[in-house]
């Protein structure tokens, strides 16, 4: 394990500065968590939630993929958005995408990279419903950039389809869903004025009605 003992190091130095500050820091941490916020972001490792936000250990539960993808047969990220939900009661779903994101960028053309392909087909099927918008953006920085924001934007939507996130609606729990998107150039979140806190605000069709058996 020598490769990995600067690691090892920096944990050690972590927790004794944590433990300095605060004795019970790790005894209270184990306890519980009850955090109030899910961030569904990229697995870019330039992106890391709890810096992102300022928050401690506790404080965000987290979900992290290529892209930033909520794929309704996605079990590990539906599993997460439930436990999130029903479990821990959080009050807010987090989607976070970047600027730059390696995703997107694949996404936009042709090249194939292998097994990635079929999950980089969500964000393909993005560009493909606003490509009246997209192409006429000559410059491709500002082209990509933009599909990070309406793939944000197509993830909260997806979010709150699920029975997980109208059900609690339904039960008159608390819960909004937001999307934000991240500056690796200056470290900066920006809000799109995306909100989403009720079914009402989704087109019809998806929204479910409890309890009633399909026709």
């Amino acid at each position: 394990m020598a490769e990995l003992a600067k690691l090892f190091e920096n944990n050690r130095r972590w927790a004794e500065a944590n433990l300095a500050a605060d004795p019970q820091f790790f005894e209270r941490l184990s306890e519980q968590q009850s955090p109030k916020y899910l961030w569904i972001g990229c697995s870019d490792s330039r992106v890391p939630a709890n810096h992102i936000l300022g928050l401690k250990p506790g404080e965000v539960f987290v979900h992290r993929n290529v892209a930033n993808l909520v794929v309704h047969t996605d079990m590990s990220c539906l599993s997460v958005l439930q436990f999130a939900v029903e479990v821990l009661k959080v009050e807010h779903v987090i989607v976070c995408g970047h600027y730059g994101c390696g995703g997107v960028d694949a996404a936009c053309g042709t090249r194939q990279y292998g097994l990635i392909d079929n999950w980089l087909r969500n964000i393909k099927d993005i560009y493909v419903r606003h490509r009246d918008e997209l192409e006429q953006i000559a410059d491709m920085k500002q082209r990509r950039d933009r599909l990070c924001e309406l793939n944000v934007v197509e993830q909260v939507k997806h979010v709150c389809q699920t029975t997980i996130v109208q059900n609690a609606w339904t039960s008159g729990q608390p819960l909004s869903v937001h999307g934000l998107i991240y500056g690796l150039h200056d470290g900066l979140l920006r809000d799109l004025a995306v909100r989403i806190s009720g079914a009402k605000q989704l087109e019809e069709v998806y929204r479910f009605k409890m309890g009633e058996a399909a026709e």
